[in-house]
């Protein structure tokens, strides 16, 4: 069994009332598993995680203010080719417990784009649902337990559907323990489900599948060792 990522203990800190100093400054940390990294802001500091050695982060001068989320500074991390996530609101709420209220489906929802949305930066994701939507339950950023969900019909499910579905989901969790969410703030009729629910904002967060220079495999001819004069021919 490995040891858990060290931003796991910031987020769970964090859940339970304990933040990083308000000190502006912005905390290293090696680079998540599965290829990924990210930005996680607090009020006023960031943690950083990144296989970008702690001095050139330091370098691009970003801070615990904001500066961690700077376009400039996430393309720097991700290299011209990288992948930069959306900035999202990191939120959690304890789970409830209980008998579950939703039922686990099967292979049936392997096709869904929120599914395969959460299996591309997630591990271990299982889904729940009903006739009015469907949960994905599984261990996210840095091995938290990560929470999304996503309506069938947003339009045609009444108000107070996402904020019934999202309750129900909760008893997945046991009594409780921590579940995290990240949501994006344009998404205000999702932000308000999960605030209703119980949910409290942490901070936010940024993830990154960066891009990063390979070495060339062949040797450069300037460092080579010289061969040296041929042989001479035979008398």
């Amino acid at each position: 069994m490995t040891d858990p990522h060290p931003l796991l203990a910031y987020f769970t800190d964090a859940f339970e009332g304990r933040f990083p100093p308000c000190d502006g400054e912005v905390t290293v940390l090696p680079a998540l598993s599965g290829g990924l990294e990210c930005s996680v802001g607090f009020t006023g500091h960031a943690v950083v995680a990144t296989s970008v050695p702690a001095p050139e982060v330091h370098s691009l001068k970003p801070d615990g203010f904001g500066g961690s989320f700077a376009p400039d500074f996430l393309r720097a991390l991700a290299g011209p080719g990288g992948e930069i996530g959306c900035i999202d609101a990191t939120l959690a709420a304890p789970g409830v417990g209980g008998p579950p209220r939703l039922a686990e489906l099967g292979a049936e929802a392997d096709d869904h784009p929120r599914v395969r949305y959460a299996r591309g930066l997630r591990t271990g994701v299982r889904v729940y649902g009903d006739d009015r939507g469907l949960v994905t339950l599984s261990a996210g950023l840095a091995g938290r337990r990560e929470l999304s969900i996503e309506l069938h019909a947003p339009e045609r499910g009444g108000r107070g559907a996402g904020r019934g579905l999202l309750a129900d989901a909760l008893s997945l969790v046991p009594e409780g323990e921590p579940v995290f969410a990240a949501v994006s703030p344009g998404n205000a009729r999702s932000l308000r489900a999960f605030l209703a629910c119980g949910f409290v904002p942490l901070g936010s967060e940024a993830v990154l599948r960066p891009e990063r220079p390979r070495p060339d495999p062949r040797p450069d001819p300037s460092t080579a060792p010289h061969p040296g004069p041929p042989p001479a021919p035979h008398p």
